[in-house]
């Protein structure tokens, strides 16, 4: 059960983590994101936002290994993700790009779903 939950976790945090590469160049923002970034503030802004993702997926693979973090790892990881989609379908028309990072995100909270049923699992198991 931990080997699975410890997989689930990487496989979370890289979900997470990937975004991070906006940080190094506008034209990889741009790309996954659909979008033409055409001012220095929004430039800054999605890069802080990639760096950002990077914190949140490095802490979220830092907590597959220290089991003390998980739960507040898990916490994040879903307030980010559904954070995400919600604010997507509350704004609406939304190009493909970022309809593509909804399904990426879909799948990151399922995989995050199944990760809280095994911690809670073995937290029960436990006492």
């Amino acid at each position: 059960m931990s080997k699975l939950l410890f997989v689930l976790l990487i496989l979370v945090g890289l979900i997470n983590f990937l975004p991070v590469f906006g940080v190094l160049s506008t034209v990889r923002l741009e790309s996954a994101y659909g979008i033409e970034l055409n001012s220095s503030e929004l430039i800054i802004l999605m890069r802080h936002r990639a760096l950002l993702f990077g914190i949140v997926g490095s802490f979220i693979i830092y907590s597959a290994f220290k089991p003390v973090y998980r739960t507040v790892a898990m916490v994040f990881a879903g307030l980010s993700m559904v954070g995400f989609v919600v604010l997507s379908y509350l704004v609406g028309d939304f190009n493909e790009s970022i309809n593509k990072i909804i399904l990426a995100d879909f799948v990151g909270i399922s995989l995050l779903a199944a990760a809280v049923v095994i911690q809670i699992f073995m937290l029960v198991e436990d006492d």
